[in-house]
């Protein structure tokens, strides 16, 4: 393929920006206890005159959640023990929490492998000081980091060695409440291939380079400097971020985001107990939350939580939640023979080390009543070898609660189907409430791994939103044999959407949609009046047949209140092609050049 130019870095070397399929072959308190006064309805509900609770609060959180101090000796040998054993463990089965108490740490370099999460324990990051790296590279894929998924780095501050971190991930690879005193690179030793990531709420002092990636998206955040950009870069509430310029270059840039509430995460408060910190909601947000050091919200004692280790029983787990705890998933493997059901305003989930949810009979994973204020979010739901209808639903059918002040969100929730094993699953996520947030999914219908194939890990649609007023910041949706994502709803928005049609269309009839080639990537319904979204791509990479041809990567109602701003569809090396960006409009793609189309606005 040929390398699109950098937009504004003349000493990135050559490289085509080449896909993961290509290289593949090559290689005890009643109450929430107020921290900073917050919205009265940001409180999670207390739980007094309620029966003692048979399931117990708190608790040990197991072998997987590794807890380091200053003192602790061998801090290094063990990080290097756990990376040996995930390096490239793609598709296995160890999951582990890496955590840092508050404090200074000297000459670490923490590399992270798969389904490893490693966080400060401090309410701002700068309260976990870290003289040197927490690293991703690629050395395990001979330097390409397109397969470098599921594993996180959140509420530390960092001094690296060299004055630049490294951090070379694709998708489900979250950066948050990171503060990097230095510059942040996002590619790997000899800029090999990578292809796409999240930053949030967090400081990087000196420059980003992103170098090698596709595209990126990062909110309410502040950067030094970003010095370049390939196809699509996304920005919403940056300080320091480059102008809106899309597509020369590709720079989309949202001065604030119009709604956001970061993710909740534990914390070691100053008599060394554990809690949970549920930041406040923020409207038209810019920059870090923890500006002043301290972030706005409330706290939850460990205790109120229900700390659920693997082998639990899906049943055990709905005992907790009718009991008035929240759940806090240790890291491992869950497996459910019935969904989780949330059924209570302000219920919190939070998962550690990518704590995997398996449904193995064709049950929906976890299902969300609707009601304020639910906080889903660290784990990863893996279809099983069973067809579900749905994974993971938030609000019954017909929901229509306004839950303006008090939405619920869905944060580093990831879907599988396939890869791991045989999974099917008819549709991944379906978001049915109202003012619904979901910052940063993806939603992965496998293309490589176990158990894929067009009909074998069968999957048709991503994401359906029919609730109104859902915003989604940081969506990835990729391979589903249908529509990738299917927007119902009114008054939605998406800032950033990363996709790739499925490789594995055996040929032009299986993804016929009537009289249309293919089916879209983003399919807003035909009953919308408003929508709008920001910074969206769609590739293809047909390489069963190279010669299908797919219409267009989006497809809306074309009426005034449906707006789109920074559009582009990419051919990679030809394997397919797409005709149009979006309905009717935008250039075909051609060729082998790999060179994106795009639309600046719609309509």
């Amino acid at each position: 393929m040929t390398s699109p130019t950098p937009s504004s870095s003349s000493s990135l070397p050559g490289r085509a920006p080449g896909r993961r399929a290509v290289l593949g072959a090559v290689a005890a308190a009643a109450a929430a206890a107020p921290l900073f006064p917050g919205p009265a309805s940001a409180a999670p509900a207390p739980r007094r005159n309620r029966p003692r609770a048979a399931l117990p609060g708190g608790g040990d959180l197991g072998p997987n959640v590794i807890v380091f101090d200053p003192s602790t000796p061998g801090i290094q040998a063990r990080l290097d023990e756990i990376f040996r054993q995930q390096e490239s463990a793609q598709f296995g089965t160890g999951r582990y929490q890496l955590f840092f108490k508050p404090g200074t740490y000297h000459g670490l370099n923490a590399q992270i492998g798969f389904y490893t999460s490693i966080s400060g324990l401090g309410l701002s990051p700068d309260d976990t000081t870290i003289n040197g790296d927490v690293t991703v590279d690629a050395g395990w894929f001979g330097g390409n980091a397109t397969q470098n998924f599921w594993r996180s780095a959140e509420n530390l501050a960092l001094v690296p060695v060299n004055g630049t971190n490294r951090w070379a991930v694709s998708q489900a690879a979250p950066f948050r409440r990171m503060h990097v005193r230095g510059g942040l690179n996002l590619a790997p030793a000899g800029y090999g291939w990578a292809s796409g990531g999240y930053i949030a709420d967090s400081r990087i002092d000196g420059q980003v380079g992103p170098y090698s990636q596709q595209q990126w998206y990062t909110r309410d955040s502040a950067v030094g400097g970003w010095l370049n950009a390939v196809w699509n870069m996304v920005f919403s509430g940056v300080e320091g971020a480059p102008a809106q310029s899309f597509p020369n270059p590709p720079y989309t840039t949202l001065a604030t985001t119009p709604v956001s509430r970061e993710k909740p995460f534990l914390y070691v408060d100053g008599g060394g107990a554990y809690r949970v910190f549920l930041p406040e909601k923020r409207t038209n947000a810019r920059g870090v939350s923890w500006g002043n050091g301290t972030p706005r919200g409330t706290s939850l004692p460990l205790t109120q939580f229900y700390v659920a280790r693997p082998g639990v029983s899906a049943a055990t787990l709905n005992q907790a939640l009718s009991e008035g705890l929240h759940l806090l998933l240790t890291p491992g493997i869950y497996h459910l023979d019935r969904p989780i059901q949330v059924g209570r305003a302000n219920t919190v989930v939070l998962g550690l080390g990518y704590a995997t949810l398996i449904p193995d009979n064709g049950v929906t994973a976890l299902r969300v009543a609707d009601v304020d204020g639910v906080r889903l979010a660290g784990f990863l739901i893996d279809a099983g070898p069973v067809n579900s209808p749905v994974l993971l639903e938030v609000g019954p059918q017909g929901s229509s609660r306004d839950h303006s002040a008090n939405p619920t969100t869905v944060q580093d929730v990831f879907v599988r189907i396939g890869g791991a094993g045989a999974g099917k699953a008819t549709t991944s996520m379906v978001i049915n409430s109202r003012h619904t947030i979901v910052d940063h999914t993806w939603i992965w219908r496998a293309d490589h791994g176990e158990g894929v194939g067009w009909e074998t890990n069968r999957a048709d649609y991503g994401l359906i939103v029919n609730g109104s007023d859902v915003l989604i910041t940081g969506l990835f949706v990729e391979h589903f044999n249908k529509y990738d994502v299917q927007w119902n709803g009114q008054r939605g928005r998406t800032i950033f959407f990363q996709n790739e049609k499925a490789y594995d269309a055996p040929n032009q009839a299986a993804i016929q949609n009537g009289s249309v080639k293919g089916y879209a990537a983003y399919k807003v319904g035909d009953a919308v009046t408003e929508h709008e979204g920001w910074g969206l791509g769609s590739y293809c990479y047909y390489n069963v047949d190279p010669t299908i041809i797919q219409h267009h990567g989006f497809a809306a109602p074309n009426r005034p209140g449906v707006r789109f701003h920074g559009l582009l569809v990419v051919s990679l090396g030809g394997n397919g092609q797409y005709e149009r960006v979006i309905n009717d409009t935008g250039a075909p793609t051609s060729g082998t050049s790999t060179v994106p189309s795009t639309v600046v606005s719609y309509p």
